[in-house]
């Protein structure tokens, strides 16, 4: 009995990687309803449309300078409190982050 669950869920694990390989080389499209899309910030681009070093940067928003680099780098994703305010920034860069630098002063 175990030896059959075992061979089960290879051929399962077999299978979605096989429909992966296919979905990359573009022979089968997903069904639209099990496909995930998440936005990722570009940092990179907010942060030069602040017209602010990524130090600078760090410093007004509250984050460390690795942290903006692994970002910019897509090393890593901010999530939480840091994300909403990299959306804010991002909707008018040298407005929020005249507001943030006064914040800070």
């Amino acid at each position: 009995m175990k030896q059959t669950m075992k061979d089960e869920l290879f051929a399962d694990l077999l299978s979605s990687a096989e429909e992966m390989v296919a979905i990359e080389k573009g022979e089968i499209i997903p069904d639209s309803g099990v496909v995930h899309h998440y936005e990722t910030l570009d940092v990179k681009a907010i942060r030069e449309a602040s017209g602010k070093s990524r130090k600078e940067f760090a410093d007004i928003i509250g984050a460390s300078y690795e942290a903006v680099k692994s970002w910019e780098n897509k090393r890593r994703n901010p999530t939480g409190p840091t994300k909403k305010l990299l959306t804010l920034v991002r909707e008018n860069p040298r407005q929020m982050v005249a507001i943030l630098e006064q914040e800070s002063a």
